[in-house]
């Protein structure tokens, strides 16, 4: 067991909880980090010169990411720790990483892939315009440098997501305008059973929508948006939408944030070509692991937003869990009662996922029937048209096979953020299901590396 080489990809809740458990064994882990610092994105750290509160930035989690930044303090000399380090390709058990501008093959024996999650966008015409912003992009920004995104914000999509960032915006000085959600209000009510299942955290969510509208935030749910208008010198000005009620309201704005739900960030487990399934309740490809974490392929495991999108307390249990996997498949002994209490957890927390999928779905309808004019890939600037001419004209009824022909999915983004919503257009031109059109292939490396980047031997 000394001489096994263990990896874990990913500093945030379930990459933390995996290196600990592994260090609780003995075990000196590698830890590549993208980040400067670890927390992830949901408890990003605050720069080491701002010396703002724990309360200030992460309300009612701040006591969750303070035990999480202490775990890490902890763990820092017992593990090697490689911030700033992007993990771009898996080959032969080789996990690629580029540092400082060298990149490197570091032989693995296990590998756990805690590599979170990003948002999951659906275009609105006019989105290309400067001003806006991911809901992500929008609380890095306020987490990372102390700043807003904008004088008059609007907030447009729907999921938990959508009312925390605005909520975050008002507490921090921001003048929200709306937090507008493409959701039916009624059905909260639906999936109430489910959600129940965590009611402490239902009751958070339930306190963020009471928050905005105690300070006199425009809350609408069921709407439509019809399109953002601005000009290329000064952005974004307002944005269109059509209410629950069938009216068209406009709301005047300098800065959107834009998002619906979160997707996994499953490129690596793609590349190291674990098996994927289509899930049809949130229309998109998700990578098969089994309740502890393991792949497909032996010696790579998935755990946190990467694999289901838990949160951050699931999280956490999801990289104990698979380190735990990692330890009883290299022949440590089993420690079954907490291995059977992390998966209750899971199973409990899966049962609110269903919930919020259901209670703020993926507006599929709205994405499938985009305008003609609208930028869907913004990275090669591919409209809706152009995708439907290449399904029409060209016979592409394929995913790949349309960003062969089309470009969409090409640029630098590698299809994070236009891939679901293109996968929409191509089904609704060819009358398929989303299933049958596919999913866009990863390929390394995962994102863009610098030109003169230079390799070293393993």
């Amino acid at each position: 067991m000394a001489d096994k080489q263990l990896i874990v990809v990913g500093a945030g809740p379930a990459g933390v909880r995996a290196a600990e458990t592994l260090v609780a064994a003995g075990l000196r882990p590698i830890v590549i980090d993208e980040g400067k610092r670890d927390g992830g994105q949901i408890y990003r750290r605050q720069p080491t010169n701002f010396r703002r509160s724990y309360a200030a930035l992460y309300g009612t989690e701040a006591k969750r990411a303070a035990n999480l930044h202490h775990a890490f303090d902890t763990l820092r000399s017992k593990i090697d720790y490689r911030a700033k380090a992007l993990a771009w390709n898996i080959q032969d058990h080789h996990l690629h990483v580029i540092e400082g501008g060298v990149s490197s093959a570091i032989r693995f024996d296990a590998l756990i892939a805690a590599c979170g999650a990003t948002d999951r966008l659906m275009p609105v015409p006019g989105w290309n315009l400067a001003g806006v912003y991911s809901l992500g992009a929008a609380q890095i920004a306020l987490k990372s440098q102390a700043c807003v995104i904008g004088q008059k914000v609007v907030f447009i999509g729907t999921g938990p997501l959508l009312y925390l960032v605005a909520t975050q915006y008002a507490k921090a000085g921001a003048h929200v305008v709306a937090v507008l959600d493409t959701s039916e209000a009624g059905l909260r009510l639906r999936a109430f059973g489910k959600l129940m299942s965590r009611p402490t955290t239902l009751l958070k969510g339930i306190r963020l929508a009471s928050e905005l509208r105690r300070r006199g935030v425009s809350v609408e749910a069921g709407i439509t948006p019809i399109d953002i208008s601005g000009s290329a010198p000064n952005g974004v000005e307002s944005i269109k939408v059509r209410t629950a009620a069938g009216t068209e309201r406009t709301y005047s704005c300098d800065a959107i944030g834009l998002g619906f739900h979160l997707r996994p960030e499953a490129q690596l487990a793609d590349i190291a070509r674990c098996n994927f399934f289509f899930d049809a309740i949130t229309r998109q490809w998700l990578p098969m692991v089994d309740a502890d974490g393991r792949t497909s392929v032996a010696g790579v495991y998935l755990a946190g937003d990467g694999a289901r999108l838990f949160g951050a307390d699931g999280a956490e249990a999801a990289g104990e869990l698979a380190a735990l996997a990692v330890l009883k498949d290299l022949g440590r002994s089993a420690q079954e009662r907490r291995i059977a209490q992390l998966r209750k957890t899971l199973a409990r927390m899966d049962r609110f996922r269903l919930g919020l999928i259901e209670a703020f779905p993926w507006p599929s309808d709205i994405a499938g029937n985009l305008p003609d004019s609208t930028v869907v890939c913004r990275c090669e600037s591919i409209t809706a048209q152009e995708i439907r001419r290449t399904v029409r004209e060209k016979g592409a009824h394929e995913i790949n096979r349309v960003k062969a022909f089309s470009r969409a999915g090409m640029g630098r983004c590698q299809g994070r953020y236009c891939a679901h919503a293109t996968a929409e257009v191509v089904a609704a031109a060819a009358g398929l299901s989303v299933e049958q059109v596919g999913r866009l292939r990863s390929q390394a490396p995962v994102k863009p590396l610098p030109v003169a980047a230079s390799e070293i031997q393993p």
